[in-house]
C-alpha cells in the first residue's frame, strides 16, 4: 500500500552552511560600508581651498561685525537717552513733590481759617481792618491755590509721559542687548570655523597664507617685503593728522568691536585715525562711505576712506602710491597693505 504521508522536505542550507552564508553576507556588508565610508569621506583641502575658506569667513564675519557695531551704537544712544530721561523723570518728582507739599500745607491753612462764615468772622474780630485785609490775602491766595492745583496736575501728567517713556527706551534697550548678542555669536562661530581651517595648514602654509592673503606689510622698514610704505605726510592738515595716526597705530592688534588705543577693527581704526584730525566719523564702514563726499579711484588722497566688497564691509586708509593702512582681521594686526588686494567698493573723503 502506498503511503500518503507528505515527504520530509530538507533545509536549503544546513546549520554550517546556514552560519557560513550569514558570515559571508555580513563581511560582504562590512566591506560595502567601509568602501562607501571611503568614497564618501571629505577630502582634506588643498591650501589654496583653505585660505579661499578662510577669506570668505573673515568677509563674514567682517561683515557680521560692522552689524554688531551698528547694534552697539544703537545700544549706547538707547543707554544714554534713558539715563537722561530717568534724571529728568526723578528732578521733575522731585519739583512735583514740592509742589504737592506746599499746596497740602496751604490747603490745611485755609480749612482751618474757613471754618466760620464771613460774617461772623468779622463780627469776632478784634480789627475789622485787620480781618479786611487777611481775607484780601485768603482771596488771593485762593488764586495761587487754584493755580498750584493746575501746575501740580500738568507736573504730574509730564512726570508719567517721562516715565512711559523711559519704559520705551529700556524695551528698546533690551532689544538691541539681544541683538548684539545675537552678533557676537555669529562673529565667534566665524571666527572659529576660520581658526580650524588654518589649523589644517602646515606653519609654513599659515605663514604664507598670512603674508600673501593680505598683500600687506608691516610697519615702514619692517623688512616683509610685500610693499614699500610711502612716507606719511607732514603738511600739518587734517588729512595728514589721520595718516599720521593711523601709521602710529602699525602693528596693533585687531579686535572685533575694537576702536583703540590698543587694538582696532577696520571702522574702529579709520574713526580713531580721523578722531585724532578733529572729525567725527560714525561707527560702521557701511556708514562712513557716506561720511564725507565719494571720490573715484583715480582721484585719492593720502587720507580717504577706501572701501571693499560688495557689501562695503571693510574700510582701510588711504596713504598713496596705491597704499593703505587697515586692520584686517583676527591674527593680522594693523599693516600696510595695496588697495588692489580686496576687492573694491569706493572711497570718500571725509569733511
Amino acid at each position: 500500500m502506498a503511503s500518503h504521508r507528505k515527504p520530509r522536505q530538507r533545509p536549503l542550507l544546513s546549520g554550517g552552511t546556514l552560519r557560513t552564508a550569514a558570515t559571508l553576507a555580513l563581511a560582504g556588508a562590512a566591506t560595502a560600508t567601509a568602501y562607501e565610508g571611503t568614497s564618501q569621506a571629505d577630502p582634506q583641502p588643498t591650501p589654496d581651498q583653505v585660505k579661499s575658506q578662510v577669506d570668505r569667513l573673515y568677509e563674514e564675519a567682517e561683515a557680521a561685525t560692522d552689524q554688531y557695531n551698528g547694534a552697539k551704537e544703537k545700544a549706547e544712544a538707547a543707554q544714554k537717552s534713558l539715563t537722561e530721561l530717568r534724571d529728568e523723570t526723578a528732578r521733575k518728582t522731585d519739583r512735583l513733590n514740592t509742589a504737592r507739599s506746599a499746596l497740602g500745607s496751604l490747603a490745611a491753612s485755609q480749612y482751618r481759617s474757613g471754618s466760620l462764615g464771613t460774617a461772623v468772622q468779622l463780627a469776632l474780630a478784634d480789627d475789622p481792618q485787620d480781618y479786611l485785609d487777611r481775607a484780601a490775602f485768603i482771596a488771593r491766595a485762593g488764586d495761587r491755590n487754584a493755580a498750584e492745583v493746575a501746575s501740580v496736575r500738568r507736573q504730574l501728567d509730564e512726570v508719567g509721559r517721562l516715565r512711559d517713556k523711559a519704559a520705551g527706551r529700556l524695551s528698546e534697550l533690551r532689544a538691541r542687548e539681544a541683538e548684539l548678542a545675537d552678533r557676537k555669536s555669529v562673529i565667534e562661530g566665524k571666527l572659529d570655523a576660520a581658526k580650524q581651517l588654518l589649523a589644517k595648514l602646515t606653519a609654513e602654509e599659515r605663514a604664507r597664507y598670512e603674508a600673501q592673503g593680505a598683500g600687506s606689510v608691516g610697519a615702514p622698514g619692517s623688512g616683509s617685503g610685500a610693499a614699500v610704505a610711502p612716507a606719511p605726510p607732514g603738511d600739518g592738515s587734517r588729512a595728514a593728522r589721520a595718516v599720521a595716526f593711523a601709521y602710529g597705530a602699525l602693528g596693533k592688534p585687531y579686535v572685533w568691536g575694537a576702536t583703540g588705543p590698543s587694538s582696532f577693527d577696520c571702522s574702529g581704526l579709520t574713526q580713531a585715525a580721523w578722531q585724532a584730525a578733529g572729525v567725527s566719523l560714525p561707527r560702521t564702514t557701511y556708514t562712513q562711505i557716506n561720511a564725507g563726499h565719494r571720490v573715484s579711484r583715480d582721484q585719492l588722497a593720502p587720507g580717504d576712506l577706501v572701501f571693499f566688497y560688495s557689501g562695503v564691509s571693510h574700510v582701510g586708509l588711504y596713504i598713496g602710491n596705491g597704499q593703505m593702512i587697515h586692520a584686517p582681521h583676527p591674527g593680522a594686526p594693523v599693516r600696510i597693505a595695496p588697495i588692489d588686494s580686496m576687492p573694491w567698493a569706493g572711497a570718500s573723503r571725509p569733511a
